[in-house]
């Protein structure tokens, strides 16, 4: 048995956004690869159409979220309306 082969265990990937402002009410909403935590109504409705049209753009290009690499991905990002901040 020592010499038995380790299974590397599967990839997996997981969005998750959380809605910095608030209107007073808690919101969790999850996905198949997604949980989107906090934000004010229209925030955290906002963050949950993004999640599902990245999905949607996935599923069109036959993927999963931990199959396409970074540059894909903020490819597909920046065609639902998702632009990468460079820090100050």
């Amino acid at each position: 048995m020592a010499n038995a082969k380790k299974k590397k265990p599967a990839r997996r990937a997981v969005m998750l956004g959380v809605g910095l402002d608030s209107d007073g009410h808690k919101r969790l909403t999850t996905g198949p690869n997604f949980i989107l935590a906090g934000g004010s109504q229209e925030t955290h409705e906002v963050m949950t159409e993004k999640a599902i049209k990245i999905n949607e753009k996935l599923a069109a290009k036959g993927k999963q979220l931990e199959d396409v690499s970074h540059e894909e991905f903020d490819e597909i990002a920046h065609a639902v309306g998702l632009h990468r901040q460079e820090p100050k």
